[in-house]
């Protein structure tokens, strides 16, 4: 029998490797993007293809967070903190990839590669930022998450109780991490500005509220000297931050950035392993945080209409140019189309509240059997319509049982094999 937190569990799970795999599966289609614009600035992170993949990185890392706040519950806007911290973390990530990407697409004369070889060449870049990297940046938006939600607890009770260091006291604690152990002083004290957990990716320490009868309070400084240890070395000192003083995830000086973006205004210009003039990093940074504004009311703009179409448009049917049967609605498809990326995304997301005579108008240009071995689609079908007064389509699964389903909306049609 399955208990209902081990359902949750697996499900946490399943959704965790289903936001994962959709990363690793959209990075050819960022690659094309750029193999098509043949040049990449700072200012390219505008276009929506890019701010697309940064989204479902960003998502991963919301996983985490939510996650998290299952087992340490925190404030709705605290929460939006944390995950405009990996919006911005994830804008930056991608903009690294890109910019590492990119010098692959010239073959040793300087002429541009066929795109296979391209593509083939920047697998390792995929395999390395959206493989290891970011199994190991969700662990730590993880435990930051945790560590923040803890913080907020513990300030509550200012300094009426004690908060004591405590690693995961098995072999696999690293010993810098070991020293730590035990160290018990009050909220207020300096040590927990830097040290308060993680201190270092995949780490597991923690902190506890104790009795201040219980146990005796650590000599401050000999504790701070010992923090520095734990976080000594280039890659190291990075960790010295508290996330939930600071109601961040990660560090505004990480794996991607560099020390003084630790103490720049915007908190986060940044630098990548190619050395790229400061002016490109902080307009890089500056472009990244205010696709935060937009995310944000993208995402508030697809909450609505997924609500408006779960009493409006679920469960009903349209008929439509060179379609067979009634055009059934379902929120799979809804939430297939608002995510599916698009020049204008805004007004294709509005035009799913007047879908069903936008289908009406539109004309079969295209129908194509299903080749991703999906067990209940025997085909697709493409259906023109108009966005923003520009061709898009709409695509309608045809199911093996005979019914038609919309699907989602693309921008373009895919080339055909033999084309």
């Amino acid at each position: 029998m399955l208990l209902a937190d081990e359902r949750d569990s697996e499900d946490e799970d399943e959704e965790k490797t289903s936001l994962f795999e959709r990363i690793k599966a959209a990075f050819p289609l960022l690659m094309a993007w750029l193999y098509r614009h043949k040049d990449f600035t700072y200012e390219s992170m505008t276009d929506e293809e890019v701010q697309s993949f940064v989204r479902k990185v960003s998502d991963y890392f919301d996983h985490a967070v939510d996650t998290s706040i299952r087992q340490v519950p925190m404030a709705e806007v605290s929460v939006q903190r944390l995950k405009e911290s990996n919006y911005v973390f994830s804008g930056i990530k991608v903009f690294h990839e890109l910019n590492e990407a990119f010098p692959s697409m010239l073959d040793d004369n300087n002429e541009l590669r066929p795109f296979e070889d391209f593509l083939k060449d920047v697998q390792k870049v995929n395999n390395t930022y959206n493989g290891s990297y970011l199994k190991t940046e969700y662990n730590f938006a993880y435990q930051s998450s945790l560590s923040a939600a803890r913080w907020k607890q513990f300030e509550k009770d200012g300094d009426r109780y004690n908060l004591q260091y405590r690693t995961a006291y098995d072999d696999r604690v690293r010993t810098s991490h070991r020293k730590l152990e035990g160290i018990t002083l009050p909220p207020s004290s300096k040590f927990w500005n830097d040290y308060f957990p993680p201190n270092g990716w995949n780490c597991r320490c923690t902190v506890v509220q104790v009795r201040k009868d219980k146990y005796p309070e650590s000599d401050e400084q000999k504790a701070i000297d010992l923090g520095s240890q734990a976080t000594a070395g280039r890659h190291q000192e990075m960790f010295k931050f508290n996330p939930g003083k600071e109601m961040t995830t990660f560090p505004a000086y990480n794996a991607y950035t560099i020390r003084k973006c630790k103490n720049c205004k915007y908190n986060g210009a940044l630098k990548l392993a190619a050395d790229i003039p400061d002016n490109e990093l902080c307009g890089a940074c500056k472009v990244v945080r205010a696709m935060v504004e937009a995310n944000e009311e993208l995402k508030a703009q697809r909450l609505k209409i997924r609500e408006w179409a779960k009493e409006n448009l679920v469960g009903k049917t349209v008929l439509a140019h060179k379609i067979s049967g009634p055009i059934e609605f379902n929120m799979a498809g809804i939430k297939e189309a608002l995510n599916q990326p698009h020049k204008y995304i805004r007004e294709k997301n509005k035009s799913l509240m007047n879908i069903a005579s936008i289908l009406k108008d539109g004309e079969h240009v295209q129908k194509r059997l299903d080749d991703k071995n999906n067990p209940m689609v025997y085909q697709y079908h493409y259906i023109k319509i108009k966005i923003y007064n520009k061709p898009s389509y709409a695509v309608i699964r045809e199911m093996k049982d005979g019914r038609f389903v919309f699907y989602s909306i693309v921008e373009r049609l895919k080339k055909k094999k033999d084309d």
